[in-house]
């Protein structure tokens, strides 16, 4: 049996991993300034949050839901603690896409309608309708189209303004990134997301802050949406949350109330997500990684913006993206085979930094001194030939 061919791979095998490296099958070292995609947070193989896997895993792996499991409230406070939301309520599930599809229908179910407004170039997720309020369609299959998604264009006030003032009364969310990840980290303005709390106020529909990848402290704060000092009415969150564990979750904010069978899942929350969960929240509280990842991003950026050849740096905290010019358009290949470090990317031209928040300044300054020496490389890429040339 083949695997099922969807993933476009480099020809590298990871078989260690440690804090923010990587090493492959040879031993050889990464330096990972992708996290495996905004998952890893706490570091690869922290020894706290292996340590209590592992003691959990000792105890009980899973029990269903039909039964009290005491880790789920431990990480409920914890993560009301940490995230400044105390007031609001958890519901565990598996992943990034399910705590979005999980978000939509409970908005649907609280206000009683359907449509949706989501934003040019947003990522949801995979899921029936997460997917269907991504904006891409080579992913939405026939079977997810629907007209209750309304797409408006990214931070456009006017727009938005406009559609709720003939809409308003049939929107059942809106859904918004506050960093957009794979649309090329592309920041909300505060005053868009205030607008949408505003209007989402107004209208009695539910502003939902998707945080899969800009949550859990990357940006500085725990939940980028609170750059602009307005609560959403359920965050969405994955990723970071695990430190490479599946687990996600959304927070619903004290107005929206429950009932048995409103939502339901088998995996999530189960003891071993928790446990992991809860050791990243620890992890994160103990080591100041919100703050930590404030500080080494205002220090990359500021570092970035100096490099005259990248374009159009942005991000806060450790979300870090910048234009790649057609004259370097090979940098991120030539980052990872020939100076080892791992890269985001997003389509057609941009790299994505999306490390550790527990990145040091030594691992910072180690990409940046190679970065600057990969563009030097891409930007002269035969130089060494005609070196050699001339001096035969």
């Amino acid at each position: 049996m083949n695997l099922f061919n969807v993933y476009p791979l480099n020809n590298i095998t990871i078989t260690k991993a440690q804090g923010s490296y990587v090493w492959d099958e040879n031993g050889v070292q990464y330096l990972d300034m992708y996290g495996g995609h905004a998952v890893i947070s706490i570091g690869h193989t922290h020894p706290h949050w292996v340590k209590s896997i592992e003691d959990q895993l000792e105890k009980i792996g899973f029990y269903s839901n039909s039964v009290i499991i005491p880790i789920q409230q431990q990480l409920a406070e914890k993560l009301g603690k940490i995230s400044g939301k105390e007031d609001y309520q958890l519901f565990l599930c598996n992943s990034g896409a399910e705590a979005n599809e999980n978000a939509l229908k409970l908005a649907s179910f609280h206000t009683g309608r359907k449509k949706i407004v989501a934003f040019s170039k947003s990522f949801h997720g995979r899921t029936s309708l997460a997917v269907a309020a991504t904006d891409n369609k080579s992913i939405v299959a026939p079977v997810n189209e629907t007209d209750n998604v309304i797409f408006l264009p990214f931070n456009d006030e006017k727009a938005l303004q406009q559609y709720f003032n003939n809409f308003g009364e049939e929107v059942a969310a809106v859904i918004v990134e506050g960093i957009q990840g794979v649309g090329g980290i592309n920041i909300a303005n505060e005053s868009f997301l205030q607008l949408i709390r505003k209007l989402c106020t107004q209208y009695n529909c539910v502003y939902i802050a998707d945080s899969v990848q800009c949550g859990y402290g990357r940006s500085g704060k725990f939940f980028s949406h609170d750059y602009a000092g307005v609560n959403a009415d359920i965050y969405t969150m994955a990723k970071g949350m695990g430190n490479g564990f599946p687990v996600g979750g959304i927070l619903i904010a004290p107005h929206i109330k429950p009932k048995y069978g409103l939502l339901g899942t088998t995996f999530g929350g189960n003891h071993l997500a928790c446990a992991a969960a809860l050791a990243v929240l620890e992890v994160i509280e103990k080591e100041n990684l919100i703050e930590m990842a404030k500080q080494r991003g205002m220090y990359l950026m500021n570092k970035l913006k100096a490099i005259d050849t990248i374009k159009n740096v942005r991000g806060k905290g450790l979300m870090i993206g910048f234009d790649v010019p057609e004259t370097i358009k090979d940098l991120k290949n030539k980052l990872l085979f020939d100076y080892n470090i791992f890269t985001g990317e997003a389509k057609p031209n941009v790299i994505r930094l999306l490390p550790s928040l527990a990145l040091s300044r030594k691992q910072a300054d180690e990409f940046l001194e190679a970065l600057n020496e990969a563009i030097a490389a891409v930007k002269t890429p035969n130089l060494k030939e005609k070196v050699e040339k001339v001096a035969e």
